[in-house]
């Protein structure tokens, strides 16, 4: 196996040929950003799947788990935080409802607010989902030294802080 080329490679090469004039140095980084987010969806689904959950309903779990005791949130900090719908929100709470993984109720304070807490089960499972996912990710990155896993957080890090800031929601203008 040739591991000085990769599949994007082969694209690149095809393009040159066809449109020598493209420029295709974005090309080469988000096609390769999307392939290696195909293997990782692909490899960290089968050890998700191993306990019964998809990588959305871990990624609902986990932010729970990451908000702290009492691992509580609303609907709205979820789906807001996951860049999802509500309705996709709403699927994936009913579905760890029955599962017994969370609970819904009524805020206290505010009879009109749902709260989505993680139930101990749910606790023990995103835990030991978690265990095994972050050691999934963490052997796929091994082929690269410290180094270019600190310099590839980095470069991804700068990116990403500049797109979030480019789609973060804004007011709208005020009325002339």
């Amino acid at each position: 196996m040739d591991t000085d080329h990769d599949h994007v490679d082969e694209l690149l090469a095809q393009w040159g040929e066809e449109r020598p004039e493209l420029d295709v140095h974005g090309l080469a980084i988000a096609a390769r950003i999307i392939r290696l987010q195909r293997f990782l969806d692909r490899r960290t689904q089968s050890v998700v799947s191993g306990h019964g959950l998809t990588i959305g309903e871990t990624n609902v779990l986990a932010a729970l788990r990451r908000a702290g005791a009492p691992h509580t949130l609303t609907p709205t900090e979820l789906y807001r935080s996951l860049l999802l719908s509500s309705a996709a929100m709403t699927h994936r709470l009913d579905r760890l409802e029955e599962l017994g993984y969370v609970t819904r109720a009524r805020a206290d304070h505010d009879r009109r607010q749902i709260r989505v807490s993680l139930t101990p089960d749910g606790l023990e499972i995103v835990d030991r989902v978690m265990d095994a996912y972050t050691a999934q990710l963490s052997g796929m990155l091994a082929t690269l030294d410290d180094a270019r896993r600190d310099e590839l957080e980095r470069s991804l890090r700068a990116l990403l802080c500049t797109l979030e800031v480019d789609e973060a929601p804004r007011a709208p203008a005020s009325p002339a």
